[in-house]
């Protein structure tokens, strides 16, 4: 990691042995004569005092069920991205040799610094990963692993307000619905309409099944699982019925949307997919992601009573 003047050294462990920060003021008075630039480098490198530590298996143990106790809490999808979250974490503390047990705020202030200049990660998705570090670290204190958080104190970069993601315009979704229907794969239709039209979030939408339609006062419905584990009913307009028709095809069971080797499409297929379709439809878009389908949903709804735009943001 490429290092700006006056950082903080890290502290760390490495093949069984604690580092431990030296003060700043006793590494200068140590250095002497053409020592001094030498010294000034490695205040800028992981060049730490080792110490000896007695119980490196029982200390893995301790890691090991410290980040279960701390997964347990969740189920699903929330489950899955805080597990990504303290992976990140672990992995970045592993790279340096430092103890997560023994990290401190300046390490975790290292940590944003990671995410904001190496990984190029935006505000939003600092802060979200920060938010798994601090819910870590603030379950050790309730387990009483840990005395305090080093968390606490730690800045965390502003988020906006708003959200800066785009929808689709309706030129563009037209376009995308065009090309999907035209499509020689069954699924490009249903993935357009789905989150589009009834609003689906992507993974709403790719978790449904072919047993959850069905037909309430005369309507095509759809049964989901949205956040926080709650199943409610989501009327599909008749393109998006349509749509979903297409992709079941005569299938009787199993997932609505499928990739293209015939398992459930995740939402990393569907973001490949939804790019190709916007390369066929000629939409110029640098990044394009099925969560814009959703945002075009909500604008396309903005002339409707506020409380259906709420309850569907």
């Amino acid at each position: 990691m490429r290092r700006g003047r006056g950082s903080i050294p890290e502290v760390g462990q490495s093949h069984g042995r604690t580092r431990v920060l030296m003060p700043r003021l006793a590494r200068l008075r140590a250095c002497t004569g053409g020592q001094r630039a030498q010294c000034r480098s490695m205040m800028h490198d992981n060049e730490l005092a080792p110490v000896p530590s007695d119980h490196p298996v029982a200390h893995a143990d301790r890691l090991r069920l410290a980040a279960a106790a701390y997964l347990a809490r969740f189920t699903g999808t929330s489950r899955d991205h805080a597990d990504s979250g303290l992976r990140c974490y672990l992995t970045w503390c592993a790279g340096r040799g430092l103890d997560p047990f023994l990290a401190r705020r300046p390490h975790l202030e290292l940590y944003i610094r990671w995410m904001q200049e190496v990984r190029r990660f935006k505000p939003s998705t600092v802060s979200r990963r920060f938010s798994v570090v601090a819910g870590f670290y603030r379950t050790c204190v309730i387990d009483g692993g840990l005395e305090h958080s080093p968390a606490g104190h730690v800045r965390r970069p502003a988020v906006p307000a708003e959200s800066p993601a785009p929808g689709f315009t309706h030129l563009q979704f037209e376009a995308l619905l065009t090309a999907a229907r035209e499509s020689a794969s069954r699924n490009g239709f249903a993935l357009v309409a789905m989150p589009g039209l009834p609003g689906l979030r992507i993974l709403e939408a790719a978790s449904a099944d072919i047993g959850g339609l069905g037909e309430e006062h005369g309507h095509r419905v759809l049964r989901v699982r949205g956040k926080g584990g709650k199943v409610v009913l989501v009327p599909l307009p008749p393109s998006a019925g349509r749509a979903a028709g297409r992709a079941i095809s005569a299938r009787l069971a199993g997932p609505i949307l499928r990739n293209a080797c015939g398992a459930r499409m995740d939402r990393h297929a569907a973001t490949r997919r939804l790019r190709r379709l916007a390369e066929e439809a000629g939409v110029r878009l640098a990044r394009p992601h099925p969560h814009m389908l959703r945002h075009t949903f909500v604008i396309c709804t903005a002339s409707d009573p506020v409380r259906d735009v709420v309850s569907a943001a």
